[in-house]
């Protein structure tokens, strides 16, 4: 059963895909927090061997954080719509909108 804390709505009242949609946004909260404490740690060390351990666990967590954001596009139209524009694109990103209409 989900804690109160979990949830800022009743969870009973939600349908699966809004709690799956949910829990996919706070997997890539978390998981992009990892990406940034472990580029912190990478950038603070000293010892070269264990900077190379912290760069790849920053890079692991990427990768996790990119499947999240996979997910989200797969299950929410919206967010395909912004990513299918904004991703993989050149150029100055505040003026791609007006490029693509």
């Amino acid at each position: 059963m989900a804690t109160s804390s979990e949830w800022h709505e009743d969870y009973e009242k939600m349908s699966d895909l809004s709690r799956n949609f949910s829990r996919a946004v706070k997997s890539l909260q978390e998981e992009l927090e990892a990406v940034d404490w472990y580029n912190q740690r990478a950038e603070a060390a000293t010892d070269m061997q264990l900077r190379k351990i912290l760069e790849h666990n920053r890079d692991e967590e990427i990768e996790h954080a990119m499947m999240a954001l996979e997910y989200l596009r797969r299950i929410n139209p919206v967010f395909d719509k912004h990513m299918t524009t904004y991703l993989f694109t050149t150029g100055d990103i505040t003026e791609i909108e007006e490029k693509a209409s």
